[in-house]
């Protein structure tokens, strides 16, 4: 059946691609096996081969066409289900699973086997699929389909002609013949004309033919029986000798087979002869290595035993000491360490270093006790403002930082005692520096102010010699804005504050070379930058210009494994320690410096405050001790100026309203510009504006506010006179600062003052001309209900008669004595300080004109030719407010 198929489908699908099948299966889908179709392996014949799985379906009208085309490589497994020979399914994994149900088990079987072969013969090896579930005997070569493919070939070795291979149980079925065959039977069919016609005698000469050519066959078989034994007997003769060549063959590879174990047992002697001498050369180099390491000169155990730390012999004993620390850190075989010559050297070593250590240890210790009392011994009074630098303590020490660098990697403890005893010394010199130097400071800004305080004294004094009067004694703090400045303390002049400015600059300046100067040798001397752990496998160069030494420190260091953020806040901190010990007065002299002055003037936390933040911005390394001392410093600063403000702040919601007639300027309004002015001078261009503006417009809005609700409690002067003349004064104030920040303030400030003028102006000046002004009102009421203009006249109450009546209340004469009255009520009102009266005047003078104009327009309009004019002119008004303002 399948070899019939397949000639079907050769001839009818791929003879016409060129293509020849080798394998084909007739399956349908696992759960569809109504609907069969037949998957084909197939190959091209040129011009280079290319197999492909496809599948065939049968259509109407019986014809086969190809419904789908795989490549090998798109074939990714195999799964027969079972690795049973009676499993009928099996699945072809390719873009997706597809399951088949195969119709016949050895066309399964043919179709897996060919299939495998194809794969291991034209795929890569990454790209081969996989075959799982499959009996192990189908994939290999010599599998039964590759037996039939041999057995049924064409007579002369070719293949078949069509190029099938047919499988290995189905195509005894059915070989096509060869052309050399289909020549011969048609010779014998067309030798006997009846052979169609007579198919019985044709076969009866047939088997006749047959007959004749078996007797023919046994005869020749039986002539040639003598040669059949001849043969044989040669054949035996072959046997024998051949026998005798493989017995000789197996005599030689029994020799070689024993060569063979010779030549392997000599090359593994050799083998081993070149390891041992392999270990050898590598003890020796150990060897040379640990000896070249643990051998330390006869020169620098000298030095090490009998140590000379005078300037003559300091080379040598530095150079000893490096050259025992490289010996003791030097890196061993932990295996070697258990040999006792080793053992017995690094003792040695343990000796030399607690003799040299101890030695380095005595004399730095007697140096520093040494070096701080010579401090002492120094110790002379004088009033130069100036801070003493101890440069030669720095250069007398410095010739021993290599061997104090030695004392910290070898011997921690006896480097801890040492930096202690420094700090201890040169601590109580710096303590007396520095309190010498303040006080100095103090008494160079006391000395002028002294006799301003002997002249106050003085003042005072005499003041008690009244009497009674020693109850007005100032009591408040100097600057204080809602305070009058009567009752203001004794403050510093411009001078002495300026004089205190520059003496605290010099004090700053002065401090920074010396405790930079005394950061940087405890950097240096003491290698404060540097973490170096005692004990084994750690090193730290005494030569900088040690290559192999700097290897060593770079290989220790990565071994600590430490974070360099960590690391270097470790060592910031370490250095702060030391200084702070050092320098541990500093931040409370400093602090107190400050804190005496500010109390006799409060204006001199604005001058630290900008001082200090310069200090502190410029300083060249953010990290220092100073830095960090003059951060923390500043920090007090400002909580100061904050609290001085906020002082300030509420003075301004406590201010008290003077008890005099005329309420005038409010304190904090009259003060405001005294203080911005002092601080405009200290703040500007500095780092510090930024907090000052901030305060600024607190101050200022609290100062509008209380304007507002001081004005309405003011018993005795208007309300709009206390805001205009006040909002005044804070405009004018304003607008000579030019504060930026304040802009905003400076233009309300504007806009409340004429918000204030303008309702004093309609509030006291009113309406002069009362009952003209109510006359005319009723016109403008009759005029709204319709009435036209030209027959006002002509109403009772609004006859001429009437308008010449109300005219004649108001002669020229009684408006002036009118103007004069309501002058003196102004003046009444109005302060000296602010100037506003002549102000105030020509607003109310513009008003009189407004309400005259509007008169006069009222009477042309309603009164056109009838003559009727006021009994003055505009021109009469402007003498009358002239006259006034000058006579008084």
């Amino acid at each position: 059946m399948a070899a019939g198929i397949k000639y079907i489908f050769q001839k009818e699908v791929f003879d016409a691609l060129d293509e020849r099948i080798l394998s084909v299966c007739n399956v349908s889908k696992l759960h569809k096996r109504k609907k069969p179709s037949y998957l084909c392996i197939v190959s091209t014949t040129k011009p280079s081969i290319v197999v492909s799985v496809c599948q065939i379906k049968q259509y109407d009208k019986g014809s086969y066409k190809k419904k789908r085309t795989w490549s090998l490589e798109e074939i990714k497994c195999i799964d027969g289900r079972n690795e049973a020979s009676d499993t009928h399914d099996f699945d072809m994994v390719l873009d997706k699973p597809y399951r088949w149900f195969a119709a016949n088990l050895h066309e399964r079987q043919n179709f897996i086997t060919v299939l495998w072969k194809q794969i291991h013969k034209h795929c890569a090896v990454g790209d081969q699929a996989q075959f799982k579930n499959v009996p192990k005997q189908w994939l290999t070569e010599n599998s039964p389909e590759k037996q039939v493919d041999d057995k049924y070939r064409n007579r002369d070795g070719s293949e078949l002609e069509n190029g099938t291979e047919l499988d290995g149980f189905e195509n005894e079925d059915f070989h096509a013949l060869t052309e050399k065959e289909e020549s011969q039977l048609s010779k014998l069919i067309s030798q006997c004309d009846y052979a169609i016609s007579n198919a019985e005698l044709f076969m009866e000469d047939l088997s006749h033919n047959l007959l004749e050519l078996d007797g023919a066959n046994i005869q020749s078989v039986l002539a040639s029986e003598k040669q059949v034994q001849l043969l044989m007997e040669r054949i035996e003769e072959a046997i024998n000798e051949a026998e005798k060549v493989e017995q000789r063959l197996d005599d030689y590879d029994e020799i070689l087979c024993h060569v063979r174990d010779t030549m392997e047992k000599m090359g593994e002697k050799n083998q081993m002869i070149e390891i041992a001498n392999t270990n050898n050369v590598r003890l020796l180099q150990e060897l040379e290595k640990v000896i070249t390491q643990l051998d330390l000169p006869h020169v620098h155990q000298l030095a090490l035993t009998d140590t000379d730390l005078t300037p003559k012999g300091l080379p040598a004993a530095i150079a000893a000491g490096k050259a025992l620390q490289m010996a003791m850190n030097s890196d061993i075989d932990p295996a070697l360490l258990r040999l006792t010559a080793v053992q017995d050297q690094r003792k040695r070593f343990e000796k030399w270093k607690a003799k040299f250590s101890q030695t380095i240890s005595r004399h730095l210790n007697n140096l520093f006790i040494h070096l701080g009392n010579l401090g002492d011994a120094q110790n002379t009074t004088t009033q130069e403002l100036s801070l003493p630098k101890h440069q030669n303590v720095h250069k007398e020490l410095t010739s021993f930082i290599e061997l104090m660098h030695w004392m910290k990697i070898m011997d921690r403890k006896a480097y801890d005692a040492l930096t202690k005893v420094y700090t201890t010394s040169l601590s109580k010199v710096y303590d007396r520096d520095i309190h010498t130097f303040f006080e100095n400071a103090k008494q160079a800004l006391t000395q002028k102010q002294s006799s301003r305080e002997d002249i106050n004294n003085t003042s005072m004094s005499n003041k008690l010699k009244l009497g009674p009067q020693s109850n007005k004694q100032p009591a408040q703090p100097y600057g204080i804005l809602g305070v009058n400045k009567e009752m203001w303390s004794p403050g510093a002049e411009p001078a002495e504050r300026h004089r205190f400015d520059l003496i605290l600059e010099k004090v700053l300046a002065e401090l920074e070379p010396v405790a930079l100067s005394e950061q940087h040798f405890c950097i240096a001397f003491f290698q404060l930058d540097v973490i170096s752990p005692t004990g084994k496998n750690t090193q730290t160069t005494l030569d900088a210009s040690s290559s192999e030494a700097a290897v060593q420190k770079d290989e220790r260091d990565t071994a600590l494994h430490i974070p360099q953020r960590r690391l270097d806040r470790q060592i910031n901190e370490e250095v702060r320690r030391m200084m702070g010990e050092l320098f541990a007065n500093l931040e409370t002299e400093i602090n107190s410096f400050i804190l005496s002055f500010e109390k006799l003037d409060n204006y001199y936390s604005l001058y630290v405050l900008v001082r200090l933040t310069q200090h502190v911005m410029s300083a060249q390394d953010a990290q220092s001790f100073l830095s960090m001392t003059f951060a923390s410093a500043l920090i007090h600063v400002k909580r100061n100026f904050d609290k001085f403000m906020q002082t300030q702040l509420q003075s301004i919601d406590e201010a008290k309203l003077p008890k005099r007639s005329k309420c005038g300027l409010l304190p904090y309004v009259e003060n405001f510009e005294e203080f911005a002015a002092t601080a405009e001078n200290i703040f500007k261009r500095t780092e510090r504006r930024n907090d000052l503006d901030k305060w600024y417009i607190k101050l200022v809005e609290a100062i509008f506010e209380r304007i507002h609700v001081h004005a309405a409690e003011h018993s005795k002067t208007p309300h709009q006179v206390v805001k205009m003349e006040n909002y005044h004064r804070m405009h004018s104030s304003l607008s000579q600062l030019k504060i930026p920040v304040l802009e905003t303030q400076r233009k309300e400030a504007k806009t409340r003052y004429n918000d204030a003028q303008r309702a004093y102006v309609t509030k006291y000046f009113g309406r002069p001309l009362e009952k003209l002004n109510q006359f005319f009102e009723g016109i403008q009421v009759r005029v709204q209900q319709g009435v036209k203009d030209t027959e006002i006249s002509y109403q009772m109450a609004y006859s001429k008669q009437e308008l010449r009546k109300v005219i004649s209340l108001y002669p020229a004469r009684e408006v002036k004595k009118g103007l004069e009255q309501l002058y003196k009520k102004v003046e009444k009102h109005l302060c000296e300080e602010e100037n506003l009266l002549q102000v105030v005047w020509r607003a109310m003078q513009q008003e009189f004109i407004n309400q005259y104009n509007s008169l006069e327009q009222w009477i042309q309009r309603c009164y056109a030719g009838s003559m009727i004019t006021l009994e003055f002119t505009i021109n009469d008004l402007l003498d009358f407010f002239s006259e006034i303002a000058q006579s008084h």
